[in-house]
């Protein structure tokens, strides 16, 4: 094993201790005085006695061995003989851990060090195996989650259950920081708010009865006093947590963070190792400090920071015979953390940069050559938890150093690469979460993270709307306002500065992991990262049930973004080299990955099902486009059963731990330390589930381009990258995809991560930071609101001012604190440089989708998580990233919308997509892209063709499809269009607030005459479309209006009883809906009218008669039910019910008037003449419905009381801001037209004979005659029924035509 750097290639077997045949003259590169000089100085007698050199006994290598273990045995004695003396108060085994066999209650998950836990149920809680009964006392707790949990101290006798834990019993004492206060059977408030990545000490003084805590090393005073003590007390450390809260304790088996004077740790650190240790460390200091000069024959200080490994022989040996007794106790954490780290960080705090000092790789090629290898792998996995830990639970200070500090030893570290191949391999994904490394945790506390500091002047926007949102048109700001935000703004880029270095560091260190040009010794760093990354996302992506496995969002965040970092500094540094490459710039996916088995998605959804369906019904498009045949005899073992097997293997897999846990065992669990190798079924993979595929066109020996069916955790670089006989990840190209690569498929298949990682939890932390932002707006108007009161208080009334002043002042500081940390958040997560990023991959995405696109059905074999991912983090952009960074000045922005739009626009309805829920998906994005202006115009911007499909699938019939979205869609498309229809906001709703002034529905409305045109033109031109999608629309407003009455009776029938006076909120919501879309299928029915009205009125039309028929008979029904005073519609209006906000007269009124106005008014006169006949021989037509709508009360029946004077009627009248006097003037005109025809035709009606009446209506005289059965009915009734039946009413038979039928004339 030769040491990288160095110019000897001695193993460590050739530094084995000199053997006694070893003459000094050979081992002398050096002589014998200078040696023994040499080795004098290096290893110091503790007694060192000035002597001539000739008393001395000359030290050589032969004798070295006995010199060094008398120094080393002297130390112990002093040691000991210091007196260790026995310490009273404490009882339980020296080793403290989490009691798991007995002290606990609930389900819990411990580590396999049995300090770290996880609640997995309700209240679990867990004490230690240690307890103290005497003396002074301490333990830290590392907080993983901030929720809740109850930490201190329990006796024995403690009690618990899944609703009370260690506080909730009369000899248990506990702080809980999550809702600050302490516990001891009752409670008050105590402490401060921890977060995660805080450490707790516990504190007890067992000599005065005090019990007290401390945060991050500052005391939060006494919590408990006068405690119980005395014979048979003894108390334990206890913590009681909810579910999925996390913790670590440190008992004293590593250096206590914050130490306490005249405390004591549980566990005593192991001091005589630890003196060894700190002497063999002086011992190697001496060496590095010292050189030797044989030509001059004399020692040569220097400086260590200079030294290198040369392979000079006395400088080797020396060294073996230290790291002889120094590498044992390197194993062991404590003395990493309190010896070895803290010697490496003192290199680099001396030595300064990383790349100018490389004494630590030095010293790690020493250890490589001189340790075995399972004690220098040991003590690097020491050495890195160490650092992990340090770094997640390192306060925050303003300059950030101590992070910076960490990351550099980090860097160090992985700088040398045998360590770092070792790390990745073994450690950085299997034993620790290094995911940490690349998180900035935020401040809770912005006083003690110095923000006051940094940023001293603090400014929250203040001007509002009445909705609570920013005003775009704002007066000019004062000049003290201005001064603030400037200075403001100047606090918050000092701040950023500083937060960069820390994300460069953390660049660096993902830089050296994707390193591939490190071959020595094996596979290059990126390859093993990428297997390793893969697994990392597996887990993620396959665990969304178990808790304990995923990675915390806030940590992916941060991940995401230096990883995007890191992989387009290599795409780019790639595309320099190799001019046919693309810059990171246009980057994407090719499609090929997606179906040549090449890359894991796990049992990630595919867009056309199934992969295995997929592979099955797809096979003969593979073999032709891309060349790719499936092997049927893999086919055949793709079966039910074999599924079956893997579910039932990784069913039993995922069962043991929970058998464990139910006896309390002790469990490795992936928190912030560990993550476990999970032992799935990698169906994917499998050879039951992968099918062999070989390329059809001849690529030499088939031998060579065969897909071999590997784990991930066995792919080599040629799987990946492939070579000259084959193309790697990218086997299978489609005629379509260029034949250049882009880039290095290693750096394909990390984009590929980056993109699910985004989907797995990176988009739903992005929303969640904005509640932030949201606080400050709130906090901000409910401030304006108090001085607007406190402006206009009466000066003699001093107590409101005094009330009004003290929130006036509460107001001011929240908003200082949320100004402050709302800095830090925009810094770390909304800056400019992190909104690039999520834009880039919103590029990258649609790129993929169009590339994909564009390979037909194999388009199918795409998965879910592009689309999904393409879609929201355009809607981050939009919602998450504002007002701190706008969209619009992305590069690129309008082509990158438009190309987005098209997308949505061509999905939505693609057939390719089988999955309910991606395509529900692109349908409300789609919904919503159609809401905003600028993604509006970027519908009409994509080509006419795929506009005109995209309005023809909208206007397919909604039978056997959801339709609500497609509906909304040309709802808002028509918005801003129809009949008093430009409102945002419901005129009766003006006064509240909205929960969401975000929201599309409350949008300006932004109607688009383009694809309003093509509608018109659909639907006159293609004459079975129209039918078809408005019977379907009339049957849904039927079905939707129908069930709102329903509802409203039920809900009114509960208001009335006295028993009972509330009503199921789903039920509300419920009808709330109906109504809703009742509302926007009459706007989609006044949008078809307007646009194209004779497919109402042209009779010639087949269907045209018997559509606006039924369009009148919907609509009498509709305005009967509304329209009626003192109805059920009336009386539910008036209760005012949350939930039923929406429901009023004018949404619904209003709809039903433009569709009448639009036949009755706007038509020419033989549509109008045809309207009016149809409306009025309607038997549900009343005239005083009509006259309802301008205020005109219903005359009371004979007899009947009437209202009362005072009573305020429905009026489209008072909707001024609403409805435009031409309007109205036209509704005038539809009344007099509708009062003059009603008087004409009751005048002309002769009376009919109930013979003469359709026995099915009873509302029209027979007029069609069924063949060939001879029964009759009126042409509406047999019309409709045909339409779904062909049976007859009576009896059955099958309708073969209807001829006109006329009651003969009777004889005389």
């Amino acid at each position: 094993m030769t040491s990288k750097g160095s110019s000897t290639s001695l193993t460590p077997k050739s530094y084995r201790l000199t053997s006694d045949s070893e003459k000094p003259k050979v081992t002398g590169i050096v002589n014998e005085e200078l040696l023994n000089d040499y080795l004098q100085h290096i290893f110091p007698s503790l007694d060192e006695i000035p002597s001539t050199t000739a008393s001395r006994t000359l030290l050589t290598f032969q004798n070295l061995q006995e010199h060094l273990h008398q120094l080393l045995k002297e130390e112990e004695e002093a040691e000991e003989s210091e007196g260790r003396e026995f310490v009273e108060g404490r009882l339980g085994p020296s080793t403290v851990v989490l009691d798991h066999t007995s002290g606990f209650e609930g389900l819990l998950l411990v580590d396999d060090d049995l300090l770290g836990v996880i609640g997995h149920s309700n209240f679990g809680s867990i004490r230690a195996t240690t307890c103290v009964y005497k003396g002074k006392w301490i333990y830290e707790v590392l907080i993983s989650s901030q929720g809740l949990m109850q930490i201190g101290w329990c006796t024995l006798n403690c009690r618990f259950n899944q609703e009370e834990g260690v506080g909730d019993t009369p000899d248990s004492y506990a702080y809980d920081g999550n809702r600050v206060r302490k516990w001891n059977v009752t409670t008050t408030n105590y402490g401060k708010s921890w977060a995660a990545g805080d450490i707790v000490s516990c504190l007890i003084d067992l000599d005065e009865g005090i019990i007290s805590f401390c945060l991050n090393g500052v005391s939060l005073g006494t919590a408990f006093d006068n405690i119980t003590r005395g014979s048979g007390m003894a108390y334990f450390p206890a913590i009681s947590l909810s579910f999925k809260e996390s913790v670590a304790f440190n008992f004293g088996s590593r250096p206590l963070r914050y130490p306490m004077e005249d405390y004591r740790p549980l566990q005593d650190a192991p001091t005589t190792d630890l003196v060894k240790a700190h002497k063999l460390l002086g011992y190697l200091k001496n060496v590095l400090n010292l050189g030797l000069d044989p030509a001059e024959g004399k020692l040569v200080e220097r400086e260590s920071s200079t030294w290198q490994l040369r392979g000079e022989p006395t400088v080797l040996i020396t060294m073996a015979h230290i790291f002889n007794h120094f590498a044992p106790l390197m194993c062991k954490v404590y003395l990493v953390e309190d010896v070895l780290m803290k010697f490496l960080l003192d290199i680099l705090e001396k030595n300064g940069p990383v790349e100018s000092f490389p004494l630590i790789q030095q010293l790690l090629d020493l250890m490589w050559l001189l340790m075995e290898d399972y004690e220098v792998q040991e003590c690097l996995k020491q050495l890195m938890m160490s650092l992990l830990r340090a770094y997640r639970f390192s306060p925050i200070i303003p300059d950030l150093s101590l992070q910076m500090h960490y990351l550099r030893l980090t860097i160090a570290i992985l700088k040398h690469e045998k360590s770092r191949k070792f790390l990745l391999n073994n450690v950085l994904f299997d034993v620790l979460r290094s995911v940490v490394f690349f998180y900035i945790k935020s401040p809770l506390r912005v006083e003690e993270a110095g923000l006051q500091e940094l940023i001293p002047t603090t400014w929250w926007p203040n001007r509002f709307s009445k909705e609570g949102k920013e005003m775009k048109e704002v007066k000019e700001e004062s000049a003290d306002e201005r001064l603030r935000r400037r200075a403001y703004e100047r606090g918050c880029q000092r701040l950023k500065k500083r937060i960069e270095v820390v994300e460069d560091l953390q660049v660096q260190i993902l830089k050296l992991l994707l390193n591939n040009k490190d071959h020595n010794g094996g596979e290059a760093s990126r390859y093993i990262f990428l297997n390793k990354f893969r697994k990392f996302l597996q887990e993620n992506a396959s665990s969304r049930g178990n808790l304990t496995v995923l990675c915390p969002p806030e940590y992916m965040v941060c991940f995401l973004h230096r990883l995007i970092t890191a992989l387009r500094y290599y795409w780019d540094e790639y595309k320099a080299s190799n001019a046919t490459a693309a810059y990171s710039e246009e980057a994407y996916v090719p499609p090929q990955l997606f179906y040549n088995g090449k890359v894991d998605y796990f049992d990630l959804q595919r867009l056309g099902g199934l992969l295995s369906h997929l592979k099955k019904t797809l096979k003969d498009d593979l073999a032709s486009k891309a060349n790719i045949l499936i092997d049927p005899s893999e086919l055949q073992a793709i079966t039910m059963d074999d599924l079956d097997e893997d579910e039932e293997s990784a069913t039993s897999t995922a069962q043991r731990p929970v058998a464990a846990l139910a006896i309390g065992g002790a469990l490795a669990r992936p928190s912030w330390l560990s993550s476990p190798t999970l032992s799935r079924a990698n169906r994917f993979l499998s050879t039951a589930a992968v099918s062999l595929m070989n390329p059809r066109r001849p690529l030499g020996t088939m031998e060579k381009v065969k897909i071999r069916t590997l784990n991930v955790e066995q792919r080599t670089e040629e799987d990946i990258e492939g070579s000259h006989e084959n193309e790697g990840l990218l086997l299978g190209r489609p005629p379509e995809e260029p034949d250049q690569p882009l880039t290095e498929n290693s750096l394909l298949e990390i984009l590929d991560g980056v993109i699910m990682m985004y989907n797995l939890s990176v988009h739903q932390q992005l929303g969640k930071m904005v509640g932030v932002s949201d606080d400050v707006n709130e906090y901000a108007m409910a401030l304006k609101d108090t001085e607007e009161k406190l402006s206009r208080c009466p000066k003699w009334r001093k107590d409101i001012q005094e009330e009004l002043m003290k929130s006036q002042k509460v107001f001011s500081e929240k908003l200082n604190h949320l100004s402050r940390r709302l800095a830090w958040i925009n810094v770390t997560i909304y800056s400019k440089e992190k909104m690039q990023d999520i834009y880039w991959l919103l590029r990258v995405c649609t790129r993929t989708i169009e590339h994909g696109d564009r390979t037909g059905s194999l388009f199918a074999f795409m998965p879910e998580f592009y689309l999904s991912v393409a879609m929201n983090s355009y809607s981050a952009l939009k919602n998450y990233f504002s007002p701190v960074n706008s969209m619009e000045e992305l590069p690129g922005y309008e082509e990158t919308l438009t190309r987005l739009a098209a997308i949505l626009a061509k999905h939505f309805a693609d057939s390719r997509i089988v999955g309910t829920d991606i395509r529900d998906s692109l349908m409300q994005a789609l919904a919503s892209y159609v809401c905003y202006p600028h993604s509006l115009r970027a519908v009409e911007r994509i080509p006419e063709e795929q506009r005109i499909t995209m309005m023809k699938n909208l206007l397919a019939p909604y039978e056997q499809r959801p339709w609500a979205q497609t509906n909304w869609i040309l709802v808002r498309l028509w918005r801003g269009c129809g009949f008093g229809y430009r409102y945002t906001r419901l005129p009766h709703l003006l006064k509240t607030k909205p929960e969401d002034a975000n929201l599309p529905s409350l949008q300006k409305p932004c109607p688009s005459i383009l694809l309003q045109g093509h509608m018109a033109d659909l639907l006159r031109s293609d004459r079975e479309m129209a039918p078809s999608f408005l019977n379907s629309v009339l049957n849904q407003l039927n079905w939707a209006f129908s069930e709102f009455i329903g509802m409203i009776q039920e809900i009114q029938q509960a208001a009335e009883r006295l028993e009972r006076n509330f009503v199921d909120s789903r039920q509300l919501k419920v009808c709330a809906t109906c109504f809703d879309l009742s509302v926007s299928l009459l706007r989609v029915l006044e949008m078809t009218v307007t646009l194209a009205p004779e497919i109402f009125l042209d009779w010639n039309r087949p269907s045209s008669e018997l559509l606006l028929r039924r369009l009148a008979q919907l609509l009498n029904q509709v305005l009967n039910r509304v329209t009626a005073e003192r109805n059920l519609f009336d009386r539910v209006v008036n209760l005012r019910l949350p939930g039923l906000e929406s429901v009023d007269h004018y949404p619904i009124l209003v709809a039903v008037t433009g569709i009448l106005v639009r036949l009755l008014v706007d038509s020419d006169i033989e549509g109008t003449k045809r309207a009016t006949e149809v409306l009025l021989a309607d038997p549900c037509f009343q005239l005083r419905s009509i006259q309802y709508l301008l205020g005109q009360p219903e005359s009371p029946a004979p007899g009947a009381t009437p209202p009362p004077p005072e009573r305020k009627h429905f009026s489209l009248q008072t909707y001024t801001d609403y409805i435009s006097q031409e309007e109205l003037a036209k509704v005038d005109q539809m009344l007099g037209h509708l009062s003059e025809e009603s008087k004409q035709a009751a005048a002309s009606t002769l009376p009919t004979s109930e013979e003469d009446l359709c026995p099915i209506c009873y509302a029209h005289p027979i007029s069609a005659l069924f063949r060939p059965c001879g029964h009759k009915s009126c042409k509406a009734c047999i019309n409709q029924h045909l339409m779904n039946n062909k049976d007859c009413f009576f009896c059955k038979a099958t309708i073969t035509g209807v001829e006109d039928y006329e009651k003969p004339a009777s004889s005389s």
